[in-house]
């Protein structure tokens, strides 16, 4: 503040300048080495610090090592132009948001589209006039009014992110917002010294440009120990997610609107006017092909979420139709079984008085006869009350450990005798090593029997096919398929309703499938069915392994 100008003051000024840049170059790309949760932001930040490092390199270089003042126009303004963008590239990730909440190929499109704009208008407003036909007084009017710009789009966007998030991460976001604040306020007094030719290197007009770098470290420590959770009651996301398309919109159509002040109102020379009108072109050019690589991304996102939904909504659907399914099944079962014990009692009377009937030596011939004939009737009776107990799932039964593919062997056996003689194949294909299962065989037996059956009744009527049915594992789960040649279902989506059968009278109750459905509930399994593309029915079982049934068993205990 009080030394004379002079070269001692000048080497101290941009070396203490390079010192404190290259201090927090090293302190964010060390955060990003530390915390994997924010890696990329941090790495952003520590491009911008590199990048703002190289051009104060350039003073250093020049005012210290050359003893002589930085030329203008300098090489290195581009660098101190573009440095800004990784900074606002870093903000626009939202590291304070969920991370579902982010798409990086998107936000990676986004950046460079911004990045290629920010370019563009340096092309088009200052190059011409430093490179093409060299104006300074033009060129540092533009540079000063566009670098100003940039900046002043930084610290809103960083106040924005401040506002709106909580914890460690707003105070990150203020610390970059006042470092940032400090510096484009310390920036426009040096551009303003240096048009009244009042500025050099050490001066009190560096004093805040050397506070703002001071506070960029201080924001990087001061953030080594904090605890970056996301926001819990962060800004709503939807604001951040449209953020940088809507400004990579603007942008795109910035284009045709500087490229018309180009062609009919620019006052410069028509070599300048050609060259931003080129330059236009050739930017309209690569943003596009980045829009149509955008849009392309979004719409393989589009027919995913499609597809999911889809996906979503069949689920919803099976499992709305399953519980309807059960409901049945629960109502159904609770009035079948209270019916099955009003008469098993009357039952138990018949059977008891008609046995008594028959074995007394009294009663011969056709009262005899009669009174077998109601033993017989009155057995069956019970054997079909104990079916439709059975059906309710009132009676308890005994789990074991039980493997699937002897069992689906074993019933497939039963049937050798009903298909010999007609054209009808049946092949099991059984996987080697197939895990078990806790489950009751009788029930599972007698679920695969009534499927095979369907199945062989279903061959019947078209002359005959093949039965194929397989036992595989399949992730945690044992599943087991009933595919047929036959004509199909008429209704796959009532097949497993009570009562509903497509077979004549008095050769289906239409309770075996209701019953096989209450069987693989019972099992903690799923069932399902569906007419095959190219003919027949198929019936997918599928049954937890022996580990998964257990936790699930007593799961439903608890």
């Amino acid at each position: 503040m009080f030394a004379p100008r002079g070269r001692s003051l000048t080497s101290f000024g941009d070396l203490l300048a390079l010192i404190l840049l290259a201090t927090a170059t090293i302190a964010f790309f060390r955060n990003a080495l530390l915390q994997s949760r924010a890696r990329v932001f941090w790495m952003l930040l520590g491009f911008g610090c590199l990048m703002w490092t190289i051009n104060t390199g350039f003073w250093t270089y020049y005012e210290v090592v050359l003893n002589k003042e930085l030329p203008e126009p300098c090489a290195g303004d581009i660098i101190l132009f573009i440095h800004v963008v990784p900074f606002m590239a870093a903000v626009a990730l939202r590291p304070h948001q969920p991370q579902q909440d982010r798409k990086a190929l998107l936000d990676g499109i986004n950046f460079l589209m911004l990045l290629i704009w920010w370019v563009f208008l340096y092309a088009f407003l200052v190059f011409p006039d430093q490179y093409v036909t060299l104006n300074v007084a033009i060129y540092s009017r533009n540079f000063d009014l566009l670098y100003l710009l940039e900046n002043l789009v930084l610290v809103f966007i960083l106040g924005m992110a401040a506002a709106s998030s909580t914890g460690a991460w707003r105070r990150i976001y203020w610390n970059l917002f006042i470092a940032s604040s400090i510096y484009t306020l310390g920036s426009e007094m040096i551009n303003a010294a240096i048009a009244r030719n009042q500025y050099y290197s050490g001066s009190i007009y560096d004093l805040l440009f050397l506070v703002g770098a001071g506070w960029m470290i201080w924001a990087a420590i001061s953030a080594r120990s904090a605890d970056l959770a996301v926001s819990p009651a962060g800004e709503s996301s939807g604001r951040w997610v449209n953020l940088a398309p809507r400004l990579a919109m603007m942008a795109i159509l910035s284009l045709p609107l500087l490229g018309l002040w180009a062609l009919f109102t620019d006052p410069g020379a028509p070599q300048l006017r050609n060259f931003r009108l080129l330059v236009t072109l050739a930017a309209t050019l690569v943003l596009g092909l980045f829009v149509f690589l955008k849009q392309f991304l979004l719409d393989r996102q589009l027919i995913t979420l499609l597809d999911q939904s889809r996906q979503s909504y069949e689920n919803l659907q099976r499992l709305q139709s399953h519980l309807v399914q059960k409901e049945k099944l629960a109502s159904l079962g609770q009035l079948v079984a209270g019916a099955a014990h009003e008469i098993n009692n009357p039952l138990a009377a018949i059977l008891g008085y008609s046995e008594l009937l028959a074995a007394q030596s009294s009663i011969k011939g056709d009262q005899a006869s009669m009174a077998q004939k109601i033993g017989q009737h009155a057995r069956r009776t019970r054997d079909l009350v104990a079916d439709l107990l059975s059906f309710s799932q009132q009676s308890p039964s005994e789990k074991i450990l039980i493997d699937m593919g002897a069992l689906v062997q074993r019933a497939l056996q039963m049937h050798d005798v009903r298909i010999r003689g007609k054209n009808i194949r049946i092949e099991a294909v059984v996987e080697p090593g197939l895990p078990r299962i806790w489950g009751n065989s009788n029930q599972l037996l007698q679920t695969f029997l009534h499927l095979s059956e369907n199945a062989i009744d279903a061959l019947n009527e078209v002359g005959g096919g093949v039965l194929l049915v397989t036992a595989r594992h399949l992730e945690r789960e044992v599943v087991i398929e009933f595919s047929d040649t036959g004509g199909g279902m008429a209704d796959p989506q009532r097949v497993f309703d009570p009562f509903y059968t497509t077979k004549p009278v008095g050769k289906g109750t239409g309770l075996g499938l209701s019953a096989s459905y209450g069987v693989v509930q019972d099992h903690h399994g799923q069932i399902i069915c569906r007419n095959k593309p190219d003919g027949g029915a198929l019936f997918i079982l599928r049954f937890p392994a022996a580990a998964q049934a257990a936790a699930a068993v007593e799961a439903g205990g608890s």
